[in-house]
């Protein structure tokens, strides 16, 4: 569940950032063919997904298990705790690597608000992906109709 959900995040982010570079260099006036894109897209994926998969890791590593930890006091927010962990981990991760790379960001598409939105939001959509997968799992214990009751 957890990987399915980590995979679809990292996928994300890899095609954000390739398009977010592609577009840069098409405002600029270069000419890039379809090809192109997907020839880069697909190299993209193979090499930069699993570096950003390993940089999403980071901060699911804290974020999602503080999020569980709420969940439990509030099961019914259970998917939203989980989703906005999940972008708020790849966000702290992204700016943590920021902050400790030579260069003035690692990825160039979350150096502005849009950019770190657009790939946050695949973060985010993961979250809740497994926030899905895990409650079906999981059993009525996270139905969202459960609520805590004084």
């Amino acid at each position: 569940m957890l990987l399915l959900a980590w995979v679809l995040a990292a996928v994300w982010g890899s095609v954000v950032q390739t398009r977010w570079n592609l577009s840069a260099l098409v405002d600029v006036g270069v000419s890039i063919p379809a090809s192109e894109w997907v020839r880069v897209m697909a190299q993209d994926l193979v090499g930069f997904a699993p570096v950003y998969g390993g940089i999403l890791a980071a901060g699911w590593l804290i974020a999602l298990p503080v999020a569980s930890g709420l969940a439990r006091w509030w099961p019914a927010g259970r998917s939203a705790l989980l989703a906005l962990a999940a972008g708020a981990g790849m966000v702290a991760a992204v700016r943590a690597v920021d902050a400790a790379a030579p260069m003035p960001v690692f990825i160039d598409a979350t150096r502005t608000w849009p950019g770190l939105l657009a790939m946050a939001a695949g973060a985010v959509l993961a979250g809740w992906l497994y926030a899905q997968l895990s409650a079906r799992l999981s059993g009525p214990r996270y139905a969202p109709e459960r609520t805590l009751r004084a």
